[in-house]
């Protein structure tokens, strides 16, 4: 049986975003590129489609990690 693995947080999203390219440390808000890269990671890695309710709730990391835990939760 394979277990789903849990829903990432700020640190993992981070590294996830730093596939995209350079961001400053102390950014905060998610740009359109690295809200699409997120998608994707979230569908490769979990299966799971965000759809545009959930994305637009998603324009800060906090936001991200918020959204992703609620839907990776209610999704297992």
């Amino acid at each position: 049986m394979t277990s789903t693995p849990p829903p990432p947080g700020r640190a993992e999203i981070l590294d996830w975003l730093a596939g995209v390219g350079p961001r400053p440390p102390d950014a905060e808000r998610l740009d359109s590129m690295e809200l699409a890269w997120l998608v994707h990671q979230v569908e490769q890695r979990y299966g799971v489609a965000l759809d545009d309710d959930q994305l637009e709730r998603m324009s800060t990391i906090d936001d991200a990690v918020a959204v992703l835990r609620e839907v990776l939760t209610s999704h297992v």
